[in-house]
């Protein structure tokens, strides 16, 4: 975002700093002659709009390519542009077409009652009746994947099987979506299944104003007791900048009329439901929140009351790696009983263990529902999680490293050199600063800083800077952009990868000040 007279007045400082007849010893002549040529390199990319626009976009690859084949030179910085986004549009949709957006859901029931209901029973008659029975009595596996015909139609195939105690069955569907326009879209669908006869469905979305949509749904669906017609309607509305209500009509299998309302911020996310139908009528409330941490930790709770019984949910979930998410929930419920969820999602594949206690409200199995989990994951988290990330963390920026090994001894030769060809610069505003009781860099570090007690294991990696701040030093102020400090002069980055500040201690108006300044934070010194 630099101004050109802000560009004219660096290249002048920069030019009066590294040039060739400013140094009398040979080795400083070369190692100016180098550094001057590489400024005087970036003031001719910077100061053309057009080889100035190119290389913001496309970097130095841009400019090395011959004959300006990236575009034609008659083109505005602005045109150069558009061209780059309208590249980058056809290079996604090559890339949409290639991928299939796969998604899945498996779940596996367990059936844990043995443990708190045993006692109930007589088992002591009944041989190997010492240990309780844990039994897996349910299943159930979905997959999809969507294939791009054109950049308006996708077709999308799902299949799903499922058991239960012993009994189960699978059905296969096929959906063909078309987006109509920009404010709706349509989709058919087809299937079959083993235990249910052929579907047909028809599903339409359209946006009726900018913050209204509604979205219906019928279907047919055919079996031995003749054809089962349904039809789903959602009417939604934005409410606020974070708030959405819903009215949702569903006629034909368990008709019902629902309206719910859901705020969702960054902090927090509620929502609030009724439901009027048969054979399930009932009243949802239910509150998530949203700690803002390098985990994305969330705690949650709701309460669900209606014909059937009345439920009580809390639970949690938390980021334990890049891609992956677990989540436990404890369900409380009359005459539902205890139960355990377990879910994991990784990428677009989601993993539920949904593990059924007991049919009664023991404390017994509330407690050990509460606490074994947390236990549990705290452990593993501990032993397991948090080294296998470490390691990892460690591994990415070793080979980071090493593939940057080579331009980064160039970059610490360049700073040296600088720094070098700085010192009588240096001096003289050191001078003249000490004059007017104005700014001097006492000191100056940048790199990994370690103050925390938690990472006393890790080693300090930092560089000396007292020197290029303080020709950065201009009528005793130090104004430093929010950009990487590694790029300024004199700089480099000793850390590749790792989080870096920078330290200053300064004197100003014969005080002493420290100041600690993030790598991409601006800083402006004297502080007012």
């Amino acid at each position: 975002q630099a101004s050109q007279e802000e560009l004219k007045a660096a290249y002048r400082r920069l030019c009066m700093l590294y040039h060739p007849d400013k140094h009398r010893d040979p080795e400083l002549k070369t190692q100016a002659e180098r550094l001057f040529n590489l400024v005087h390199q970036a003031y001719e990319v910077l100061s053309d709009p057009q080889t100035r626009a190119i290389y913001d976009i496309y970097g130095r690859r841009g400019l090395e390519m011959e004959g300006w084949e990236v575009v034609e030179r008659k083109r505005t910085p602005a045109e150069i542009r558009e061209e780059f986004e309208r590249l980058q549009r056809e290079r996604e949709e090559r890339r949409l077409q290639q991928r299939t957006n796969p998604k899945g859901t498996i779940s596996v029931g367990i059936d844990a009652t043995d443990l708190f209901d045993r006692y109930d029973e007589e088992y002591e008659d009944v041989p190997g009746s010492s240990f309780p029975q844990i039994e897996i009595n349910k299943m159930h596996i979905s997959q999809s994947i969507e294939a791009p015909l054109t950049a308006t139609d996708t077709a999308i195939l799902s299949g799903n099987l499922s058991t239960q105690n012993g009994n189960g069955g699978g059905s296969i569907n096929l959906a063909l979506r078309r987006v109509t326009s920009a404010k709706g879209w349509g989709e058919l669908e087809f299937g079959a299944g083993d235990l249910q006869g052929p579907l047909f469905g028809l599903k339409i979305f359209r946006n009726l104003t900018p913050r209204c949509f509604i979205t219906t749904n019928c279907a047919l669906q055919f079996s031995s007791r003749g054809v089962r017609p349904g039809l789903t309607t959602v009417l939604a509305r934005n409410l606020d900048k974070n708030t959405m209500g819903y009215l949702q009509w569903r006629w034909g299998i368990q008709s019902a009329m629902n309206t719910s309302i859901v705020r969702d911020t960054k902090t927090s996310h509620f929502t609030v439901a009724l439901q009027l139908g048969i054979p399930h009528s009932f009243m949802m409330v239910s509150y998530q929140h949203k700690f803002q941490d390098e985990d994305q930790t969330r705690v949650k709770g709701s309460l669900k009351a209606g014909f059937f019984g009345t439920i009580v949910e809390y639970g949690a979930e938390r980021k334990i790696s890049r891609h992956s998410i677990l989540g436990a929930t404890v369900s409380v419920g009359v005459p539902q009983g205890v139960s355990l969820k377990i879910k994991l999602n990784r990428a677009s594949q989601t993993y539920f263990f949904p593990v059924h206690l007991t049919d009664q409200l023991l404390p017994s199995a509330v407690f050990y529902a509460t606490v074994g989990p947390l236990v549990i994951y705290f452990a593993m988290h501990r032993l397991i999680i948090k080294p296998y990330l470490r390691a990892q963390k460690e591994r990415e920026l070793e080979k980071q490293r090493e593939n940057t090994a080579s331009d980064i001894l160039q970059k610490k030769q360049e700073a040296e050199a600088a720094v070098r060809l700085m010192q009588e610069s240096v001096r003289r505003i050191i001078e003249a600063e000490e004059a007017r009781m104005g700014l001097i860099v006492v000191n100056a570090w940048y790199g990994k800083f370690v103050n925390d007690n938690s990472r006393k294991n890790e080693k300090v990696k930092v560089i000396d800077v007292t020197v290029p701040l303080q020709c950065l030093v201009k009528d005793s102020k130090l104004i430093l952009t929010e950009a990487s400090k590694a790029g300024l002069p004199g700089f480099y980055d000793p850390c590749v990868g790792e989080e870096k500040s920078l330290k200053v201690l300064y004197q100003f108006r014969g005080v002493l000040h420290q100041v600690m300044s993030a790598d991409n934070e601006a800083l402006r010194i004297p502080k007012q």
